[in-house]
């Protein structure tokens, strides 16, 4: 990313967000999502893994991860989080959410980012600049969100969706170091557009995860059981129901909804 600005900030925070909503679909569109279910594979170092992530207005989510035949999940019910990992003895592992892990789920818009109906939410958005993102011109915002906390979001110049979100967070040490998110390979589903390719990891270092969303699922039915503390009645059948609704391996990205 080039440290200089490489245009000029012609258009407002406001403009930006408003163009970055059509080119993604329409507001409107997004407004009727309230259940999205992604699923798809790890493209990393270490060894192949598949996931799925479901989520739920306003902002519960769970997220299966599966490597050598052992999974991982983590659940947040809009409250409270919990991860629950396979352990060397085979008894599960069940720990909640750090402090921040929470502050960082409270956070998140996770069906449609900040920028859709960022005043409603009560976030602030400013242009912080203009810079170039993997030979991508591209409006700097900052994100200030209503808990105080900030990030910033690049937006493509030309196509007005987001390429790049940067975030501060801690390591098991406790030194603060940032989380970059690049999002590429956009498909059209339904009209909406969607990131096929997310790469995240730590700014500073070569290695970094990526995610590929192999299939898309709107509206399928989520019970709220299902982003509930594992252990508790029925959690063990929600991996079955979500899976029910998107099935991996099909080849393509598809949409099943009721």
């Amino acid at each position: 990313m080039a440290a200089e600005p490489v245009m000029a900030s012609d258009l407002s925070a406001a403009q930006i967000a408003e163009k970055n909503a059509d080119a993604r679909g329409g507001l409107d569109a997004w407004r009727k999502i309230q259940t999205m279910v992604w699923v798809g594979h790890v493209e990393s170092a270490n060894a192949p893994a598949h996931f799925l992530l479901a989520m739920k207005r306003p902002n519960k989510t769970r997220f299966e991860i599966t490597a050598l035949n052992q999974m991982a999940v983590r659940v947040f019910d809009g409250s409270h989080g919990w991860k629950l990992h396979p352990s060397q003895d085979g008894k599960p592992n069940l720990q909640p959410y750090t402090m921040e892990e929470m502050q960082f789920a409270h956070d998140e818009q996770v069906i449609d980012g900040p920028l859709m109906d960022y005043q409603a939410k009560g976030i602030a958005v400013t242009l912080d600049g203009a810079d170039e993102v993997e030979g991508h011109k591209a409006y700097r915002l900052r994100i200030r969100l209503p808990s105080g906390g900030s990030r910033l979001l690049w937006i493509d110049a030309k196509t007005f969706l987001e390429i790049r979100y940067d975030r501060e967070s801690r390591n098991v040490l406790g030194q603060s170091h940032t989380i970059t998110v690049f999002y590429r390979d956009y498909r059209a589903i339904d009209g909406l557009q969607i990131p096929c390719t997310i790469e995240s990891g730590v700014a500073t270092a070569q290695a970094k995860d990526k995610l590929v969303i192999d299939e898309v699922s709107f509206n399928p039915s989520l019970g709220d059981w299902m982003f509930a503390k594992p252990g508790t009645p029925r959690q063990d059948k929600a991996a079955v129901s979500i899976g029910a609704e998107v099935r991996p391996g099909s080849g393509g990205m598809v949409r099943r909804a009721p």
